[in-house]
């Protein structure tokens, strides 16, 4: 009786824990990244900083000295959409979120980047990355490196 008595003290114990927990990772599946964690080319995050590139007084970043270069020259590559507004933001100056496949987003404010994560995690494409990047790696000249 006295195994019964306690196990049940202890399940009740831990619902509220449990749900808790779950109100806290709410939006845990998009995570704030630092620019510096960022290939502004590939649109993956890493645990290392990344190649600084510095054009027109802005500071982007790369993962190699390919990534550079096009940074360099391919200003389009220097620019995203933010998912939440629809409208173009400068990845230098943007608000930086980092999915669990290391996949980034790029937002005009803190408070997007919180509705965007807040809602469902976008589906996966055949090559990994979320629904809403999908063909930006083919429209912005972008490439495929494995992470370490």
């Amino acid at each position: 009786m006295k195994k019964i008595i306690l196990t049940l003290i202890l399940a009740v114990m831990a619902f509220p824990a449990m749900a808790q927990e779950h109100s806290q990772d709410h939006d845990s599946w998009l995570k704030p990244v630092e620019a510096q964690f960022v290939c502004m080319v590939n649109n993956q995050s890493y645990d290392t900083p990344q190649i600084a590139v510095e054009v027109e007084g802005k500071t982007y970043f790369g993962c190699c000295p390919m990534c550079k270069a096009k940074l360099e020259k391919v200003s389009a590559l220097r620019a995203a959409t933010d998912p939440v507004s629809g409208k173009s933001v400068d990845k230098a100056e943007a608000v930086i979120g980092a999915g669990p496949d290391k996949t980034v987003y790029y937002f005009e404010s803190e408070e997007n980047l919180h509705t965007y994560a807040s809602g469902p995690m976008p589906e996966m494409s055949e090559n990994g990355s979320g629904s809403s990047m999908k063909g930006m790696m083919a429209e912005e000249g972008g490439h495929n490196h494995e992470q370490p």
